[in-house]
């Protein structure tokens, strides 16, 4: 059986061209450029409650990363190192292979070294740390939302808890509307190029992942604000749009999470800037609402009435606890493909 080392040595140690120095030795030693600042950040995946234990491993090995890049593109940070820690039920390689491959793939495309990390074995458990930098005093952070912002949504939202409510059988999808929800929830894509360019123009970010009225409530908590959202100018597919009818499609839109997209805050007056961005980016941005003073989050539809969700998003120490909300299923219901931070 191969031991710790040699699998760190086989799948984990790569070039790490942007450090001092890298894998191989008791701590890496990074630099940060002259005039930055260093955002740090660190989410771990436990098999069970965010995942299933036989989740697909290309796909958790994209995702785990995925997932902390999101954090760094919502403090407007630029990717730079990453440590990688797993609690493996055994040594396999097959597995480890297909996470390495998913887990550096993703890293090559975003400039992340792989600096260090730990194996052991125990319940499978992934835990990245991901390192990137910032110019002092740029980075974009949750308390900085002002009374009158307008509040912005990239992409659209929902489809990876719609995929999931599927798998789940709590709603029936197609077959075409499975595949074009699915990557949402598989492949999330980090908006990290939106982050850095959102420098200097929002007042406030945070990424999407535990839903649209949990997320944008933390930027007003620490912002002191209250908040007033159009639901008809939500963005989303429509593959979702067309089952919005349904309370689930709805709880998805609202407080399903996974989604990965930013929401952010800007004045009015940046607008044309933000719409400019959107374009050079090919990334749709879309303004869904706007803060005030007091009055918590309301979602309101087009004759003013509220709008409701069965849930206000995923905690992790809530009673979701006793219902994983996985990366991907074990086995789909429907004999098509399958697939949470």
């Amino acid at each position: 059986m191969a031991s710790e080392f040699d699998l760190i040595r086989r799948f984990f140690t790569r070039p790490a061209p942007g450090a001092v120095l890298g894998v191989g030795d008791d701590a890496a030693l990074i630099q940060v450029a002259p005039g930055m600042e260093l955002a740090v950040s660190t989410d771990m995946l436990l098999a069970g409650h965010h995942f299933f234990p036989d989740a697909d491993p290309f796909q958790l090995g994209y995702k785990a990363l995925a997932v902390n890049l999101s954090d760094l593109a919502a403090m407007g940070a630029s990717p730079r190192w990453a440590t990688l820690s797993l609690a493996l039920p055994e040594a396999d390689e097959a597995w480890l292979a297909a996470f390495a491959e998913g887990f550096f793939g993703i890293a090559r495309e975003y400039g992340v070294d792989l600096v260090g990390g730990d194996t052991t074995r125990g319940p499978l458990v992934i835990c990245v740390q991901i390192m990137g930098e910032v110019p002092a005093g740029q980075a974009l952070r949750r308390s900085g939302a002002r009374a009158g912002d307008e509040v912005w949504l990239s992409g659209h939202i929902g489809d990876a808890a719609l995929a999931l409510a599927h798998l789940q059988h709590r709603v029936t999808l197609q077959p075409h509307e499975v595949a074009a929800c699915l990557p949402a929830l598989h492949t999330p894509t980090p908006r990290v190029e939106l982050g850095e360019r959102l420098r200097g123009l929002a007042t406030s970010a945070i990424d999407i992942s535990d839903g649209l009225l949990a997320d944008l409530g933390h930027i007003l908590e620490c912002s002191g604000l209250g908040a007033e959202l159009a639901f008809a100018k939500l963005p989303a597919s429509p593959v979702l749009r067309a089952h919005l009818h349904q309370p689930v499609a709805r709880d998805c839109l609202l407080a399903g999470g996974d989604d990965y997209e930013l929401c952010f805050t800007a004045p009015p007056a940046r607008r044309a800037e933000i719409e400019t961005i959107g374009r050079a980016t090919g990334l749709p941005l879309t303004a869904v609402g706007r803060t005030g003073q007091g009055g918590g989050l309301r979602v309101l539809d087009e004759n003013g009435r509220l709008v409701e969700s069965q849930t206000k998003g995923f905690d992790h120490f809530g009673p979701d606890l006793s219902r994983p909300r996985p990366v991907s299923p074990p086995g789909p219901p429907d004999g098509g493909e399958d697939a949470r931070d």
